[in-house]
């Protein structure tokens, strides 16, 4: 389980960056400047996480034929309708 942020100043994160470095491999570690959060540091892992979850986007007619079907074919849930009137 990811612990919640740590605040560290720039000036504490350069005088001690292995032990931040540690410490950003169970929680990330946001290092601020002025008393604001500039910079976030983050284990490999987690950025990896992050960076699987970006979205690729696709034209439509770039879109494999199976994903232009489901999407046709899609229909929304019979309790969605009481909001037809929105539309």
């Amino acid at each position: 389980m990811i612990e919640p942020m740590l605040k560290v100043a720039e000036a504490d994160a350069q005088r001690n960056f292995g032990l931040y470095q540690d410490k950003a491999l169970t929680q990330p570690v946001a290092i601020t400047l002025n008393g604001r959060p500039r910079t976030v540091l983050i284990s490999i892992e987690e950025y990896e996480r992050l960076k699987r979850r970006d979205r690729q986007v696709v034209r439509t007619e770039d879109a494999p034929q199976e994903i232009v079907d489901a999407i046709l074919a899609a229909r929304p849930p019979e309790e969605n309708k009481r909001f037809d009137h929105e539309v």
